[in-house]
């Protein structure tokens, strides 16, 4: 399993030899297997931060109308020393910025890489992710025990994406991880080579592939094949990655 458990408003202490820097009001609202979650973590663990990570159910989205004043349910959401910060547009990198700005030391948003981050981030978000969440979303129906709860987390999906959506993806599971592949396997090759998709050191590109492969992946469930084994190791080196700030 690529993606970190945090299980229930759990606390992400973070070992990190400079993570005494952010000692402060930091908290996640977050889905553990979110492919846009997992990102801000996983960087905020790289950059020494201390944050505690609230767990929001997909079917109840109470907690983060409340936060916003209703304004907004997606997640993940920061708090930030009594801030609230969101998403301003469904294309906005508006969190992973504010990390790279209070937390990272603007090294997941390099001036050298805007380009080439717009476009890998854009194919990431766009088009590989929207068949990786597909292929987990059966698998996450199947968790959830409660009727009530299954018939809101069912009805949010299909409003979207029609009735029925999700036992279609699970009917055509295969299809659909033929495609995943075939589009992961540019950056499997690209890894191969170096041992993240821009050099030595991780950027916000590599951040959101590991949370699509974390997506992907969590539970257990569709697990990546023998041939992706520069994607393992790449998701491997991303979890254990501190930076040297």
């Amino acid at each position: 399993m690529l993606s970190p458990r945090a299980g229930p408003r759990n606390v992400g202490l973070l070992k990190h030899p400079l993570a005494r820097r952010f000692l402060m009001s930091l908290t996640v609202y977050q889905m553990e297997y979110s492919p846009f979650c997992i990102p801000i973590t996983a960087a905020l663990r790289a950059s020494g931060a201390e944050f505690e990570a609230r767990e929001i159910p997909n079917w109840d989205r109470t907690e983060l109308l409340r936060l916003t004043g209703g304004a907004y349910y997606q997640v993940p959401v920061l708090v930030h020393e009594g801030k609230v910060i969101t998403e301003s547009s469904a294309e906005s990198e508006d969190i992973a910025h504010y990390v790279d700005a209070h937390f990272a030391g603007g090294r997941l948003f390099p001036a050298r890489l805007d380009g080439l981050q717009k476009i890998v981030v854009e194919f990431l978000s766009d088009d590989v992710e929207f068949h990786t969440f597909r292929l987990q979303d059966p698998f996450t129906l199947d968790r959830i025990a409660d009727p009530i709860a299954r018939g809101l987390f069912l009805r949010h999906k299909e409003r979207k994406f029609g009735r029925g959506c999700v036992e279609q993806w699970r009917r055509e599971a295969g299809q659909i991880r033929a495609e995943a592949d075939r589009l992961l396997e540019r950056f499997e090759t690209t890894l191969r080579h170096s041992p993240f998709l821009f050099g030595d050191a991780p950027v916000y590109s590599d951040f959101l592939l590991y949370g699509i492969l974390g997506n992907l992946t969590y539970a257990e469930h569709n697990p990546l094949n023998a041939g992706q084994t520069a994607l393992a190791e790449f998701a491997a080196a991303i979890k254990e990655f501190r930076f040297d700030l």
